[in-house]
């Protein structure tokens, strides 16, 4: 069921874009897009990492593994991704599996950044316990420990691959050979939440002060550009190398062009604050994350968000109940879920007919083992308490993205929402 849908998604030519990907259940907190363009992965505070079809904007996997906050995330060269977290759990992915292929030696605190090596041989991570780890993605080594002072942020490999890059609390842009030993040091003066490297060695570090700073290749602070009047907390280099996204907390993104240091324009409302954001290769377009807990996309050079010019035809369910009060509060379940008899299963299992189903016994879907053994049946009671204290707490061991519901009206809506769409009554 998984390949025949993730085919699917790939395969089927859409007339235009989706425009937002809804299904975290709390902000996003990292991106990462696969090497075709096609998939992106997100990573949220709600726990879970969500695998998107980007052209239709729908999940295509809900992936969890870890048990806080998925702080950081990347794309690897074989087609596998990795995720990093709160949890300190470093955790590597392949597509059509619904548990982590393999689980690197991870840290003692929370993970905040990943890199991947040019040559896709290494994983890099930085993390609050002070230290940065080279870890050989063959397995066959255990990891390289670099202590730095203080909790690091942001991690990147230099240009040729030889060196290590990493930015922390402290302040200090730090160039680390493949020995571990430090060779240069460029000190900015306020924390580094974010680095990117050009293909040409130049290092752009983004900083709690909201600017800029630029590093050649043998550690000369070159200049500053003041992108943000907040802390700049994510930043992504575009793939030909000519223009810089730099996120802030306070809900704007600057693009900036990388050889004139001028701000070509300002994204805003990209959702209040963005904290993450991730080019599409091999396209104009600029995929961000953030507290509204959506996944957004942007042409890049314009400035434009990307929304359908013709939209995909509407489920018969969405178009019958379109002026239900519960269909807005819906439209975050259904990047996962969807309604009509023939919608079939997504990244959640359909709900057509879910009330009255025992749980975990929907046909066709590949549940999480601690739900088969529940003695669930879903009701409108079960449905709003699933909702009212979260997948977490009422079905321990889900893959659902943590969703809460806490207004008393939203939730009653969207209840008796889906029990209208789904054919119970």
């Amino acid at each position: 069921m998984f390949r025949l849908l993730l085919a699917l998604l790939l395969a089927t030519p859409m007339a235009a874009s989706a425009q937002e990907m809804r299904g975290h259940g709390g902000p996003v907190r990292a991106l990462a897009v696969s090497g075709d363009g096609r998939l992106a992965l997100s990573g949220s505070f709600d726990t879970s990492a969500i695998l998107w079809g980007v052209e239709r904007g729908l999940a295509v996997a809900v992936l969890r593994g870890h048990q806080s906050s998925v702080n950081a995330v990347a794309a690897l060269p074989d087609g596998r991704f990795a995720t990093a977290g709160e949890d300190g759990r470093i955790l590597l992915w392949r597509i059509g599996r619904q548990e982590p292929e393999e689980r690197p030696e991870g840290h003692a605190g929370p993970v905040a950044g990943l890199a991947v090596s040019p040559d896709g041989r290494l994983l890099a991570s930085a993390s609050w316990d002070g230290t940065a780890r080279l870890t050989p993605l063959s397995g066959e080594a255990p990891p390289t420990v670099i202590r730095q002072r203080g909790p690091l942020n942001a991690v990147a490999f230099a240009a040729d691959g030889q060196s290590l890059i990493t930015g922390g609390h402290d302040g200090a842009v730090r160039v680390i050979g493949a020995d571990g030993e430090q060779r240069r040091v460029v000190e900015t003066g306020v924390p580094v939440n974010g680095i990117v490297v050009a293909a040409d060695g130049e290092i752009i570090a983004g900083g709690a002060d909201g600017r800029l700073r630029f590093i050649t290749p043998d550690g000369a602070a070159a200049r500053e550009v003041a992108a943000s009047e907040t802390p700049v907390v994510g930043l992504a280099l575009s793939p030909d190398g000519r223009r810089i996204a730099a996120a802030g907390i306070g809900g704007t993104v600057a693009l900036v062009d990388r050889a004139s240091g001028r701000i070509e324009r300002t994204l805003v409302g990209p959702g209040l604050p963005v904290w993450s954001l991730a080019f599409r290769p091999g396209t104009d377009d600029l995929v961000t994350g953030g507290g509204d807990r959506l996944v957004r996309r942007w042409r890049a050079s314009t400035g434009e968000h990307l929304g359908a010019v013709v939209m995909e035809r509407p489920s018969e369910a969405l178009a019958r109940l379109a002026d239900h009060p519960g269909a807005e509060v819906f439209r975050a379940c259904s990047a996962c879920h969807t309604l009509d008899p023939d919608g079939g299963n997504r990244a959640g299992p359909t709900l057509h007919g879910v009330i009255g189903r025992r749980i975990g016994s929907a046909a066709g879907y590949d549940y999480s083992p601690a739900l088969r053994g529940m003695d669930i049946v879903w009701g409108r009671d079960t449905i709003a308490k699933l909702f009212e204290i979260g997948p977490n707490a009422y079905t321990p061991g889900t893959k659902m993205p943590e969703q809460r519901v806490t207004d008393p009206d939203d939730l009653r809506a969207l209840v008796d929402y889906i029990a209208r769409a789904t054919g119970a009554e």
